[in-house]
């Protein structure tokens, strides 16, 4: 039974258009290319009901077409992909399907490779708001955006992205809104099956793991009721080779640390009468070089349940139940070394001020090894009715409630050892910069107790030094009700409605830092000529890793080997030697008051969050069709009404003191005052208006124009009232970071101008221009200040911090052109699909801009996608090919103490190439295979100037093969 359910537009309209391709096609050829046209499709300037038989078109030529057809008779920008079949969407990533768009593009994670982030024209993470069949999901990941590595692809029905506002679905997005459909029992009733099977092989893993999934849907009770359900399990192994300078900083070197001076002494400081003591010199130096290598087990588990009942042809109620819980486990083991700018020697500077080459006397050497655990589980429920009162109105009442938990069973997120040599092991190591970023990584240019490479790794001088535990428990939870109504009438659509929204974060931290308990054992033991820190036992030590050809493409030299070691068994040894303060070799007296030998964990006050956020919207929409000069003309216009109020609470403290450590004279221990509660309120509203035009200057060629106001709100994370100063710090190196609850959300005033050309059955091509206003640019201001008058006890003088603060700050023009274009070769089965994106800004990254509070718009990149397909008789196979230029990412590295303000943090250009293939045996059975980087391209990223690396990952190949089942 087919009911105006089936025909009606929003989500039923990818059904729409499944049965209906063909007819669209041939209607579309008819008027492009003078052929004959059948006129059960489209007509000039009005459109008729579509057919209603069961004729599905799947493969690539299906799926592309289908997309063409959504994107044609949209009323605003909306690019689509859709799953070629039940069971087989293009990629198993959705980000990975959406960087095909034009204007899309994607940020990967390091570790894995996977895509886990997009941008969109430019705009990145919380500018894009990500929707589940219109839902705004949860995440407890700590900002607004969504992880996709933890979204199941491979029963998603169709992505959608709208890159100008719907008002009736949402407008809280500058980048652009991406709705995710997934498939109801009603799409197509009756009986379907889908299975699904497949291993997946990454080299460096060199470990096979499993992909099983299934789907069942049924209508029963003489099409009245419909139940849906499907489940998969997901495993990735990825083994990554890393290389790092955590921070380069910015400050000022004395004449005297500079190659060639001739100065009796050095002793850098602020101010004297010897010029060259007095640090004059603005550079960047490397504030922590190491390398490691990380072995990462992704786990996921999607469920999914969804009935629906169709008791009339005018109603239908849907409730579903979406479930993800991902395991990411990584273990590294490297190396890291610290470095102090006043502690430098014989440094050379190229013409920006970068170090490139540079000595520091006495310094130690840190073995690094830990286990990093990431468990995130979302569940969201729902219930939407649909009822059709009369010929002309139709309600829409929709209600979910979303939870996501970082960490939900208390896991502990890192467990981390350093062990090492230092005092008279130390050694005077140096590093070099040998060239670029995108080729090159820095090197040591000695290394090993007292420089004597032979004895980097001998056993028998390492001890122990800092270990780090943390517990990192977030949660998110959003209330959501909407209520809509449309009316039609001919060529007339008006849509009313509201929706409530309640979203609740909290997040809190516990780690050895807040009891200093991470400095127990430091000093690294006897061999070191310290009597804090004990010998390193040779059986926690699991061997070694060679370093032989390191990372892909790049030149530089490592240490031959990195030590192996469980950080946990360490961590468990160090807790087996407690006999008592005083009465335990090795132990840091007076380090940690209340240490009872074990390393438990402590609350660190300054991480404490809870944001409620609650937003009441209302809209109203227009779309009539009318002609100009006989040309169809469509426009659509409403406007949305936001009304936000924020309370934000936290726990606040100021620092009293600051003591330096006997074990380590690099480490420092920060005593506070109490904590108090801390408690702010906010609000705000805008009217954010849409008007979206398009004229039909022939039945194949149209022009668009978009204008609207759209607004992004604040991450919830950086809502919080209070000053966070970390209790753990490092000399040189002083840190605070500030929340501001009254963050007033971006906004931007958006153009687009599109011309779209569809010239032949499945195949376009389309320009669109576009221009965003934004105003209320939220940046990350940093100042050096003191704080509550503490001093520092390695200079008696009072100390200084960077501190970090987000405040509402500049406005900027971006603007950008996007070119598309669509082709399929007749009935050859060969096409593609190509597009690229060009944008820039009014307010590029200036990199000699030395002030504490430079802005620039980030995630700027021109980029460009082709996709090349052969799709014919069973046999598909597709070559994707995705290129994005190099961007910037953030302000702020990983180490963020410069005297220059944030630095920040650019991404290296990347070319990456995968390729699939599907070979359909039968009509229900099929294998295919994929393989993902062949050209084994990395990911890399460096500071204010090209030679800077901060960071570069070799994560490999990815290979998959396996069979689909469905009827």
């Amino acid at each position: 039974m087919m009911s105006r359910f089936n025909r009606a537009p929003a989500t039923r309209k990818r059904v729409i258009l499944a049965t209906a391709a063909s007819l669209m096609a041939l209607s579309i050829a008819g008027t492009a290319a003078a052929q004959t046209a059948d006129q059960t499709g489209r007509e000039k300037g009005n459109e008729t009901e579509p057919s209603t038989s069961d004729i599905i078109v799947t493969g690539i030529r299906g799926s592309l077409q289908r997309n063409l057809d959504i994107k044609r008779e949209s009323s605003g920008v909306v690019d689509v992909i859709s799953a070629e079949d039940i069971g087989k969407f293009p990629d198993s990533n959705v980000a990975a399907s959406l960087q095909r768009l034009p204007g899309v593009s994607i940020q990967r994670s390091g570790s894995r490779g996977e895509p886990q982030g997009i941008s969109v024209r430019g705009f990145a993470g919380d500018f894009n708001e990500t929707l589940i069949d219109g839902r705004r999901i949860s995440t407890a990941a700590g900002g607004r955006s969504v992880d996709f590595t933890t979204v199941g692809a491979d029963f998603v029905g169709q992505l959608a992205v709208y890159k100008t506002p719907d008002v009736s679905l949402s407008s809280s997005s500058i980048g652009a809104t991406l709705d995710i459909a997934y498939p109801k029992p009603f799409d197509k009733p009756g009986t379907r099956v889908a299975l699904s099977a497949s291993g997946s092989l990454q080299d460096e893993a060199g470990k096979i793991v499993p992909t099983v999934g299934g789907l069942f849907s049924t209508t029963f009770a003489d099409d009245t009721m419909g139940l849906l359900v499907d489940a998969i399990y997901t495993r990735r192994d990825t083994q990554t080779n890393r290389v790092f300078v955590s921070g380069w900083q910015g400050g000022k070197f004395a004449p005297c640390q500079l190659a060639g001076s001739t100065a009796a002494s050095c002793s850098p400081a602020d101010a004297g009468s010897d010029p060259s003591q007095v640090k004059s010199v603005n550079g960047w130096y490397a504030q922590q070089y190491g390398a490691d290598q990380r072995y990462t087990k992704d786990e996921r588990i999607d469920g999914r349940i969804a009935f629906q009942w169709h008791p009339s042809d005018d109603v239908m109620l849907t409730i579903d139940d979406n479930y993800s819980r991902q395991k990411v486990v990584t273990d590294i083991a490297g190396f890291g070394i610290w470095f102090n700018q006043g502690d430098m020697r014989n440094v050379e500077l190229d013409g920006n001020g970068t170090a490139i080459n540079f000595l520091q006397a006495g310094s130690p050497t840190d073995f690094t090894a830990g286990t990093d655990t990431a468990v995130l589980e979302t569940n969201q429920i729902g219930a939407n009715l649909k009822w059709n009162a009369t010929e002309n109105l139709t309600f829409d009442a929709d209600a979910s409630y979303s939870k996501s938990r970082l960490n939900p069973d208390g896991q502990i997120s890192s467990e981390n050892g350093d062990i090492g040599y230092g005092g008279l092991l130390g050694t005077t190591l140096g590093v070099r910069v040998n060239g670029k970023s995108s080729n090159a990584f820095p090197e040591l240019t000695t290394y090993g107790p007292n420089g004597n490479q032979a004895l980097w790794t001998d056993q028998s001088i390492i001890g122990s030094h800092v270990t780090v535990r943390q517990q990192q428990l977030n949660s998110d939870e959003i209330k959501q009700f909407r209520l809509g109504a449309t009316w039609k009438q001919d060529d007339l659509t008006i849509k009313i409605g509201a929706r409530y929204m309640e979203d609740e974060f909290s997040l809190e931290n516990r780690n050895t830092f807040a009891n200093n308990y991470w400095q127990a054992y430091a000093g690294y033991g006897a061999p070191s000529g310290r009597t804090t820190g004990v010998p390193i036992p040779a059986s926690l030590i699991q061997g070694t890793i060679g370093t032989g050809k390191w990372i892909p493409g790049y030149s530089g030299n490592l240490p031959p080997v990195l030590l192996k070691y469980d950080a946990r068994a360490y961590q468990q040894y160090l807790e087996s030697l407690w006999k008592g303060a005083g009465a335990t070799p090795g132990y840091n007296d007076g380090c940690c008051d209340g240490f009872n030998g074990t390393l438990d964990l402590a609350l660190d006050p300054g991480s404490v969050q809870r944001i409620v956020e609650k937003s009441w919207s209302a809209w109203i929409g227009v779309n009539f069709k009318t002609e100009i000069a006989g040309m169809p003309f469509r426009v659509n216009a409403g406007g949305r009404e936001e009304i936000t109020k924020v309370v934000s609470a936290g726990i606040g403290r100021l620092p009293t003191s600051i003591v330096g450590s006997s074990a380590d004279p690099t480490l420092l221990t920060v005593e506070f005052t109490d904590s108090q509660p801390v408690s702010t309120s906010s609000s705000y509203s805008y009217f954010l208006p849409a008007l979206d035009v398009k004229l039909e200057l022939t039945d194949s060629f149209h022009l668009r124009f978009d204008a609207s106001r759209t607004l992004t709100r604040p991450a919830l994370n950086t809502l919080t009232p209070v000053l966070n100063v970390g209790s753990g710090q490092r000399v040189g190196a002083l840190t605070a970071t500030g929340g501001n609850p009254s963050l007033k959300p971006y906004l931007a005033d958006n153009f687009d101008f599109a011309a779209e050309w569809y010239y032949q059955p499945n195949s376009y091509a389309a320009v669109n221009v576009f221009i965003k206003d934004v105003s209320n640019f939220i940046v990350a201001g940093t100042q050096r200040q003191s704080i509550n008058g503490v001093i520092d006890p390695t200079t008696g003088q009072p100390a200084v911090f960077t501190v970090s603060q987000r405040v509402n700050g500049p406005s900027a023009t971006v603007k950008g052109v996007e070119l598309a274009w669509q082709h399929v070769f007749g009935d050859s089965g060969f096409g593609f699909n190509a597009n690229a994106t060009f944008v820039e800004t009014n307010k590029p990254y200036d990199r000699d801009d030395l002030s504490t509070s430079g802005f620039a718009v980030t995630g700027l990149a021109n980029s460009a996608n082709l996709v090349a397909f052969y799709d014919k008789n069973g046999f598909e196979f597709r070559t994707a090919v995705n290129w994005r230029d190099k961007y910037l990412l953030q302000f702020g590295q990983a180490q963020n103490n410069s005297a220059f303000g944030a630095e920040p943090t650019f991404v290296n250009s990347s070319l990456q190439i995968d390729l699939s293939t599907n070979i359909r045996l039968t009509d229900q059975f099929s294998v295919f295979g994929e393989a993902l980087n062949i050209t084994n391209e990395t990911l890399s990223t460096y500071g204010r100037f090209s030679n800077q690396l901060l960071d570069v990952y070799g994560y490999g190949r990815r290979f998959t093969a396996g069979v689909r089942y469905r009827f």
